[in-house]
């Protein structure tokens, strides 16, 4: 009996069509890594977005409590007090209790789920002219109010804010006389 010679071709045509398949497998595999990272992409921009609208409804909240509590420094209350615990070596971050009792415990959750979503504190804007600068005392009636958003935290965002304590009255309208009201210098304002 003859024996047929084997064809050294056999076997070829499976080598390249696993060659192919290995090829498209890594395509995609390439293709799905780079959507997962345009997907965690967006998802980092769309929570920096949101984290800085909470730091800056933080600022808002806030602003008026700063306002009210202007304090001289040193004071053991209100701004001095405030600037006292952030201008420490290791400074004390916390949100002043005027604030956090102003704003209360609702006025921190901006989305209903119970838990704070931002924090404020009050930072000395370096107002010294000459010398080293102090970060605990207030020279110029005027400081930065800071609102860090604590709720995403791969995206944590801090805004602040300048602002001046003026001491202004609001004016009282028996007061303000003559006509078209310019001719009472006991205005008052």
């Amino acid at each position: 009996m003859m024996r047929r010679p084997r064809a050294r071709q056999r076997g070829s045509a499976m080598l390249v069509t696993l060659i192919i398949i290995g090829a498209l497998l890594a395509g995609a595999a390439v293709l799905v890594s780079v959507q997962l990272a345009s997907n965690r992409s967006s998802d980092l921009t769309r929570s920096g977005m949101s984290a800085l609208y909470c730091a800056e409804a933080g600022l808002s909240a806030a602003r008026p409590f700063v306002a009210q509590n202007y304090t001289l420094p040193g004071a053991s209350t209100g701004w001095g007090a405030a600037l006292t615990a952030s201008g420490q070596v290791t400074p004390d971050l916390t949100e002043p209790s005027f604030i956090s009792t102003g704003i209360g415990v609702a006025g921190h959750d901006l989305d209903g789920d119970g838990n704070a979503d931002f924090t404020v504190y009050l930072k000395d804007n370096g107002d010294e002219g000459t010398g080293a600068n102090d970060p605990q005392n207030d020279n110029d009636l005027q400081i930065f109010i800071v609102s860090k958003c604590i709720k995403y935290g791969d995206t944590p965002n801090e805004v602040q804010e300048l602002i001046m304590f003026n001491g202004a009255t609001q004016c009282n309208p028996e007061q303000i006389g003559g006509q078209d009201n310019n001719g009472n210098k006991n205005d008052g304002c």
